[in-house]
């Protein structure tokens, strides 16, 4: 006798995914690039090209944009630096340690991701400003860290700082704690540890944080104009400048300035995108 079957015949795989298919998929995809990101990057280019180069030069090139071209570029570089430095220090105090209240830091760390900021420029004028809670100290023995290029500087740590950290955190959390102890039983100091066990893993981490830190404060705004004092030649951001020139109805020399730096931060995309592959391609190696 011939076993007999329970059932029909047995159901055919289902190929049916969540998300539309590919061809849907991008579709959309591409529509919403073009729509939020290529077409209005496509408009200030074209607007450029209403000017000739005579013009284009003298609107990207004349000193009061030089000047701030060198604020803006030379403030972001030191806070992506000084973030560099001490965003390492955080994310270590972060993994490596226990402390009351550790939440709490970890936390405000992101603080000036969710802060305005307007509020965040506000805030920094009020507390080292001549007269704030701290610059009241600080101006008798000559140290003004508002309404100058100092707050700049200041303003751009402020926003830069999270990046750094979030970048580096979870690096140092899945480093091998084994290779550090092996190089102490070895012999090896504090600082030979840091320097060829630890700071080899973390570079490229550390890397795309400064990176990532210095692109964000080129395009900074709302947090600088209430710090820097705005003085022409002195404390004048690139992105005031362009405001400038739009409030002056010169939308042809605003986008040339603004062409200028789309070229920068498309090439500092580049760089974070290369600095990120490079991580990659290290942790594969490295597991």
């Amino acid at each position: 006798m011939t076993a007999l079957t329970l059932g029909g015949p047995p159901r055919a795989r289902s190929t049916r995914r969540v998300l539309p298919g590919f061809n849907l998929t991008l579709g959309y995809t591409l529509l919403y690039l073009s729509l939020i990101v290529l077409i209005p990057l496509s408009a200030l280019v074209l607007k450029t090209f209403t000017l000739t180069w005579e013009q284009f030069w003298a609107a990207v090139a004349s000193p009061r944009v030089v000047a701030s071209y060198q604020l803006t570029f030379g403030a972001s570089f030191i806070a992506a630096v000084v973030n560099a430095v001490f965003g390492l220090l955080v994310a270590w105090v972060l993994v490596r340690y226990e402390f009351p209240g550790k939440k709490v830091v970890d936390a405000l760390v992101d603080l000036p991701f969710a802060l305005p900021t307007a509020v965040a420029g506000i805030a920094l004028t009020a507390l080292l400003a001549g007269n704030g809670w701290v610059g009241q100290y600080l101006e008798p023995y000559g140290i003004q860290l508002a309404f100058n290029r100092n707050g700049v500087v200041v303003a751009l740590i402020f926003i830069g700082l999270p990046f750094v950290v979030r970048t580096v955190q979870p690096v140092l959390e899945d480093a091998e704690k084994e290779l550090e102890e092996a190089a102490t039983c070895l012999g090896a100091s504090r600082w030979q540890t840091f320097r060829h066990v630890i700071f080899p893993s973390i570079a490229p981490a550390l890397l795309t944080g400064f990176a990532m830190a210095f692109a964000r404060a080129i395009g900074e705004y709302g947090s600088v104009i209430f710090i820097a004092g705005n003085m022409p030649m002195v404390s004048e951001i690139t992105p005031l400048i362009i405001i400038g020139k739009l409030e002056q109805y010169d939308y042809a020399g605003a986008t040339a300035v603004a062409v200028v730096m789309l070229m920068f931060s498309f090439v500092l995309l580049l760089v974070i995108n290369a600095l990120q592959a490079w991580q990659r391609r290290r942790t594969g190696a490295a597991s």
